[in-house]
């Protein structure tokens, strides 16, 4: 499991991005990069990463899930992900 301070610090990351959303869009469709550079980094959407709901695994990240790799395996194999199950041929 990642460590507390960095799905903290993802949350206050998702938070100010909604937070300058508005703003952010304003100033790029009025061409206003000067006053974009000011902002806070945190406000860009590309500083946001993907984590895993349960976990707060980055890598092997599935989006259509919301959960990592592992987790999604463990949650299909328990039969907690519906329409989802093992392959078998």
């Amino acid at each position: 499991m990642a460590k507390k301070a960095w799905i903290e610090r993802n949350k206050r990351k998702m938070e100010t991005v909604k937070k300058y959303a508005a703003l952010r869009a304003e100033l790029k469709a009025r061409g206003d990069y000067a006053a974009l550079a000011k902002l806070p980094r945190d406000a860009s959407p590309v500083r946001v990463v993907n984590r895993c709901s349960k976990t707060g695994r980055r890598h092997g990240y599935l989006r259509k899930f919301g959960v990592s790799r592992l987790t999604f395996r463990e949650m299909a194999l328990n039969g907690l992900i519906p329409g989802v199950v093992k392959a078998s041929w």
